[in-house]
This record gives structure tokens, sequence and C-alpha cells, in this order.
């Protein structure tokens, strides 16, 4: 058997599958900030125990999917989860559970499950797009998801909006703070003055002022595309995330595209969607070293 461990900001999923990646069990734990980082990769590792345990077969590979950038065995690029940060996760775990781990950030692992089964399954060249909680692409030239030369290809959230503004330098992800559901929700409770979700919005449209937000968030998140799909020439470009499978947001998305670029790639959502990285850590694992 494989073992999938998706590490998240609120949670831990986990899965058993086998060796053609069929998942076979699961688990989840619910996290909390004041856990700290070290615990969290305890109790994950003692679910994964008692997981392989239940499971029948041997234990060959593990596929871990964290957030953040994993470079030289070590996590980058995670401010907002306190120790997380420089963490040896795939030392730990393959230490812990004696079978070969291969650790990728949560949205190449996304990427990685629509290259071996999803809607990017058979293409050449194509663009992953996460439209989250976070902002994040996966790029995959020839069924291999493209790491980058530092681990952080398709990391878009960085990307700037508008020239002088602070970016990764000065601890923000300016696209990200904007565009993405946390930021879209960021700005729609400074106008609404009340706290709301991105989820809630879409379904508020009729309010002159949601409308407004969500089609500049719509268009927004068309050129970051548009520009991806100029920029890599993809055959076709997926969207995940919670986000994407609000029904305005692809024909707007689309369009941009249709406009902006010379050769415009098919626009679709992707397969997985509420499990994506979990998915994502089995194709990891059961891709082998």
């Amino acid at each position: 058997m494989i073992l999938a461990i998706d590490f998240g900001g609120t949670k831990v999923a986990l899965a058993t599958a086998d060796a053609a990646g069929t998942p076979l069990r699961r688990a989840r734990l619910e996290t909390r900030a004041a856990d700290g980082a070290k615990r969290v990769v305890r109790r994950a590792l003692d679910a994964a125990h008692r997981l392989v345990a239940a499971t029948p077969g041997t234990l060959t590979a593990v596929g871990v999917s964290t957030f953040g950038v994993v470079r030289d065995g070590r996590v980058r690029l995670a401010p907002n989860v306190p120790g997380w940060e420089d963490l040896p996760l795939p030392d730990l775990v393959s230490a812990d559970l004696g079978a070969p781990v291969r650790v990728d950030n949560d949205v190449n692992a996304a990427t990685a499950a629509e290259a071996r089964w999803g809607r990017l399954a058979g293409v050449g060249t194509g663009v992953y797009v996460n439209l989250g909680t976070g902002l994040g692409a996966g790029i995959v030239v020839g069924g291999r998801v493209v790491p980058g030369a530092h681990g952080a290809a398709g990391e878009i959230g960085y990307l700037l909006r508008r020239r002088g503004e602070p970016g990764c330098a000065d601890g923000r992800a300016p696209l990200e703070e904007y565009a993405s559901g946390s930021g879209l929700a960021a700005r729609a409770s400074a106008v609404l003055g009340e706290a709301v979700t991105a989820a809630g919005l879409f379904a508020r449209r009729d309010d002159p002022r949601v409308a407004a937000l969500l089609d500049d968030t719509a268009g927004t998140l068309g050129l970051a595309v548009a520009n991806l799909a100029t920029t890599l020439d993809p055959e076709r470009v997926v969207l995940g995330g919670g986000m994407a499978a609000e029904p305005s947001l692809l024909p707007a998305i689309r369009a941009t595209v249709a406009r902006a670029v010379p050769f415009p790639p098919e626009v679709v959502t992707a397969r997985f969607v509420d499990d994506a990285a979990l998915i994502g850590a089995i194709a990891l694992a059961a891709a082998g070293p």
C-alpha cells in the first residue's frame, strides 16, 4: 500500500491507497494554531501508524502535501504557521514511517493529481490554477509537474499588481492578498462593514457593492490566468480550489483569456476539488522516487 498525508492550515487529511492509487481508508485530524508545528506532525504520524495498521498490505511509499515551498528537504515560505518554515518534513516522515517519502506543496500536489487522473492527463503542456483561500499555480510539461529552480514555480500569489507596491521582500503577496478567497473576504468585509466569507459573497451579487467586488476580482484573476497562458502557451488551463466552483468565474476568465492570449488554451474546472491536495499526495506516492 501507499500512504498520503495532506497538511492543511486547519486540518490534516490522511489516506491509504493501493499501488494504482485507489484510496482504501481515510482519516482526518483538526489542527489548531496553538498546537505548534512539531505537535501537528507528531499527531499526524501517530494517525498514520493507526491508518496503516488498519489497512491490509505493506507500506511502500508515502506522499506528503504541505503548504509552503519545499526545497532541499525543508519547508520554505510558510510564514503564517509558526514553526513550519524550515521544518525538515521529508526526513521526519521518512524516519518515523520507515518508507520513502515524496513531499511537495499543496498546489503542486493538486496539479499532480490532475496530471495523473484528472483534466491534465495526457496534456503535453498544461497549467493548474488554485483559486482558494490562497492563490497558486502548477505547471505541467510532458506529464510532470515543473518545480522551478527553487521549488517555487507557479507562486503567482506574489505577482505584483502595480509598480512599486510592497512585494515578497516586504513579507507581502500582492495578488493573493487582493484576489484570493481570503483577500476578497477581507476587502468585502471592509466595504460592507461586517465579517463575510468569499463563499457567502457570491450569493449576495444583487448588492451592487458586492457585484462590483466580484467583477473586479474576476477581472484580476482573468488577467493573471491570461498572462500565465501567454507566457507558457499551454494546451489547457485547469481551475481548482473553492472559488473555481462559482459559476460566474469560469466564463469571465475564459473571456479574458480568449481576448488576450495569442493561442488561447481551453479553460476548464478541475476534476478534484475538496480533496485535491490529498489525492495529489497519493499521486506523489504512486509516482515513486
